[in-house]
Parts: C-alpha cells; sequence; structure tokens
C-alpha cells in the first residue's frame, strides 16, 4: 500500500504525520511495530530482495534523505500474484511510504547520492529466518533504473537463489 502523508509547510519548514494507529487500523494496516530500523547507503547500493520465513515481517517504510526504487515481490503460494513485482520511487522529496505485509520480498536501489531509510516492522528480526531471493532473477523481471554496471550488493544478495526453489513459494502460515 502506497502512502502519501499529509504535509503542512510554510517559509520555516514542514511537518506531516509519519504514523497514527487510528488511520491505519481504518486502512486496514498494522498499529502494532515491534522495532524500528534505519539504513544510510549509497548511490548504487541494491538492498534485497529480502524476506523472512516463516516469522513474516511487515514493514512501512519512508526515505529521511536521498531517494530509492522500493521494490516488492509477492511469494505467496496462494496468491494470484505469486511472482509479481511492484516498485515505486521513494524520496524526502515526495515524502511517499510504502507498507510491504508479510508474504513479500522487499528491495530498494539508492539513485541518489545516499538515501537514509527509516523502516518499522511487525515482528523482530531472527537471523536464523532471514533469506532473500536474487535480485535480478529473470523470473520475476524487474526494472531495475539503473544499469547493472552501476549496482553495489552485498556477498548474500549476489549468491541468493532464483525464486524457482521456492517451489511456488510460502504459505502465511508456515
Amino acid at each position: 500500500m502506497l502512502i502519501t502523508p499529509q504535509m503542512f509547510g510554510d517559509d520555516r519548514g514542514f511537518f506531516m504525520e509519519t504514523f497514527n494507529a487510528k488511520e491505519a487500523d481504518q486502512h486496514g494496516l498494522p498499529t502494532h511495530y515491534v522495532q524500528d530500523n534505519h539504513s544510510r547507503s549509497s548511490r548504487g547500493v541494491l538492498r534485497g530482495l529480502h524476506y523472512q520465513h516463516p516469522q513474516w515481517q511487515g514493514k512501512l517504510l519512508r526515505v529521511l534523505g536521498g531517494e530509492i526504487f522500493d521494490v516488492a515481490v509477492d511469494i505467496r503460494a496462494e496468491s494470484a500474484t505469486f511472482g509479481d513485482w511492484f516498485g515505486v520511487s521513494l524520496s524526502d522529496q515526495n515524502k511517499r511510504q510504502l507498507y510491504i505485509p508479510p508474504g513479500f520480498a522487499h528491495g530498494f536501489l539508492v539513485t541518489s547520492e545516499f538515501a537514509d531509510v527509516a523502516y518499522k516492522v511487525t515482528t523482530l528480526y531472527e537471523p536464523s529466518m532471514d533469506a532473500a531471493i536474487r535480485w535480478n532473477d529473470p523470473a520475476i523481471g524487474v526494472d531495475w533504473p539503473l544499469p547493472e554496471s552501476e549496482i553495489l550488493l552485498s556477498e548474500k544478495d549476489k549468491v541468493a537463489p532464483m525464486l524457482g526453489p521456492l517451489d511456488g513459494g510460502f504459505t502465511l502460515d508456515g
């Protein structure tokens, strides 16, 4: 779900509400988050496509500085959109937020000089459940906005498996 918070600004700066439990509940979004994360990355860094299984995480993500191309991939076995991806530009200028529900792999590519990304998660990070799908899996076909020669990956992300070995995805209960 793409969220554009209402912003109030004048010559002094701006104010915006980035989370409101009552409004989140009215739109079917989680109201309880257990961990806040903040990452900083330079241009060309691609983080993802990550997920946690079987202790799934929902993520509410926004950019505090810079710009990213943010991607979510449906890996739910029961879903008619299994393997489909959604991508959107998030920046400190457009102030948009993206909620990525449980059952989706997530990744982002920094398209500005740097980006500070903040996100809330619905379950705690568990290293033993950490997993990834290859960022350039042709079965998914994400159209990343930078050429491959400019993309910087972690060693883990370079060798992540393709979507195929997931045997048709996961159910949300296991």
